[in-house]
């Protein structure tokens, strides 16, 4: 199969971690007789440093024409970098929101596994964290709070922020009918979290969510309050498996189930349309203060490949070749920085830098 892929390294550590996934792709495609082309493009600071704006037209347009696109990390530091004096919608996450709706790419999955490996950094209650995890959030990712319309303006003598929060039918119905298909192939069970006692935009999401579980009898629906959802993943997140919500709530819930897996650097993630097409990134940040420095984890981007295998390419065997090769080398007990205290005593040689642990992976698919 040939594979063509956009792929935006970005800011921070971006193009450390970049580098390391296409080292384990090319593997992977070197083993299974699969042809790969990258097509590098800018986005983020990178690109405001190059061409002014965060997001081109022309990056838009190489996207578009691949098969998927494969993702860093965009943007700095927020209090020092210069690309922070800029309004709002130059700044490099301004990028990020633009990409997901060019692209439309509405469903953002984000899956936060424990691998037992690493349960020792699980911040979570010792009989918690041996009973372990498996659990994936579909975020709706171009509605809601975060696409609304939004304006800042003095009445009556003092600055009113107004943020605007909309939800059209068909939106929760796309996204829904998603987690649905996603819980099939999962544990057959969806969680769909809202604020329905306080919000109307919930209250919709409720109702049309309820409208699309009738053609999935085999899926079992619950409901569950956002606030009452934020305890429970902290209280035994083996309950969860499918975690359906809206845009703002899925940024923050996606972020606390990442963390209690013992470190964010785990955690993979796929943006996907009515298509196979998706974009793959990790569900870190850029942390500039280790960028360039061999320190960072890639396996998260590593896993975020695997997940374009799996979900655009349809190709199981290669996606499971890597996840096994990443099982394999945490069970052989290597870490990188983030993840030593999962172990205590580290050995020296099983300590890695963000390349040696690139290696590694790629050695043992």
């Amino acid at each position: 199969m040939k594979l063509n892929i956009a792929c935006i390294s970005g800011d921070g550590i971006g193009p450390e971690i970049v580098a390391e996934a296409k080292k384990v792709l090319n593997k992977v495609c070197e083993k299974y007789g699969h042809e790969i082309t990258y097509n590098d493009v800018l986005m983020g600071g990178c690109s405001i440093d190059a061409y002014g704006v965060p997001l081109t037209d022309e990056t838009i347009d190489v996207c578009k024409k691949s098969d998927a696109v494969l993702m860093g990390s965009i943007g700095g530091n927020t209090s020092t970098s210069p690309w922070y004096k800029l309004e709002p919608s130059l700044r490099p996450e301004a990028g990020l929101l633009k990409i997901r709706k060019s692209l439309n790419l509405f469903a953002n999955l984000r899956p936060a596994f424990l691998y037992p490996e690493l349960k020792d950094a699980c911040p979570l209650k010792e009989e918690t964290a041996n009973k372990g995890f498996d659990l994936l959030i579909m975020r709706e990712l171009t509605g809601g709070l975060y696409f609304g319309e939004r304006e800042t303006k003095e009445v009556d003598g003092e600055m009113v922020a107004t943020d605007t929060l909309v939800y059209r039918e068909s939106e929760i119905r796309r996204i829904a009918i998603k987690a649905f298909e996603v819980a099939r192939q999962r544990r057959k069970k969806v969680i769909s979290v809202d604020k329905a006692n306080v919000l109307d935009s919930s209250r919709l999401w409720r109702k049309v969510v309820e409208e699309v579980a009738k053609d999935y009898p085999d899926v079992e629906l619950e409901h569950m309050l956002v606030d009452n959802c934020a305890m429970q993943i902290v209280k035994d997140p083996s309950q969860f498996d499918t975690v359906l919500t809206e845009n703002m709530f899925g940024d923050i819930l996606s972020d606390e189930a990442s963390m209690v897996t013992g470190s964010i650097g785990m955690l993979p993630s796929a943006s996907l349309n009515e298509t196979s097409f998706g974009l793959y990134e990790p569900s870190h940040g850029s942390a500039p203060d280790i960028a360039r420095k061999d320190i960072a984890n890639p396996i998260a981007t590593i896993l975020s490949a695997s997940m374009m295998l799996r979900y655009t390419f349809k190709l199981d065997k290669e996606a499971d070749a890597i996840e096994n090769a990443v099982k394999k080398v945490l069970s052989e007990g290597f870490r990188t920085t983030d993840l030593l205290g999962a172990s205590v005593n580290t050995p020296e040689d099983k300590k890695c830098g963000c390349h040696r642990m690139g290696d590694l992976i790629a050695e043992r698919i």
